[in-house]
């Protein structure tokens, strides 16, 4: 399974201590340079450690545009690190997509991408049995990653999720 990524997702979990969600799920996500290099700059040491030990040991594997066309389109209303991922997604034909930002899934979902983000990650987690409860990790995205979740959406996970 081809799964590409922006920044958000992978340097939310990493924040939390979380990656080995992504790694249990996906064998490998290819990120884009616009991703690379905003997850090279993550104020949270730890979570930047957590990132390269992840792009050494090579299951994040940063991959080249070769039609950088698509994300200069994309700019126009994504941040470029959302429109790299896109147009990787799309250039390689990817399975999935890694995002969270609204504007940016909208984009990816009419252009005709799966998308997922952290609190898919976090219901598949627990669904397979890797976590037994969301709602610690959602509390964690919060208060550590500053990550929103707005109430409605919460609930509906944790409703999926049996708690």
């Amino acid at each position: 399974m081809l799964v590409a990524s922006n920044t958000s997702p992978i340097s939310n979990l990493a924040i939390i201590g979380r990656l080995d969600l992504l790694r249990t799920q996906f064998r490998e996500i290819w990120i884009p340079g616009a991703v690379e290099a905003e997850l090279s700059q993550l104020a949270d040491p730890a979570a930047q450690t957590a990132v390269r030990k992840c792009l050494k040991d090579g299951w994040i594997k940063p991959r080249v545009l070769r039609d950088h066309t698509v994300a200069r389109l994309l700019e126009a209303a994504l941040d470029q690190g959302e429109a790299e991922a896109i147009a990787l997604a799309l250039e390689y034909s990817a399975d999935i997509v890694l995002l969270d930002e609204r504007d940016g899934r909208r984009a990816a979902e009419r252009a005709g991408l799966s998308v997922t983000g952290v609190l898919g990650v976090l219901l598949q987690a627990r669904q397979s049995g890797h976590i037994e409860k969301v709602k610690p990790d959602i509390e964690a995205l919060r208060s550590r990653a500053n990550f929103f979740v707005p109430a409605r959406l919460e609930e509906s996970v944790l409703r999926a999720a049996g708690e």
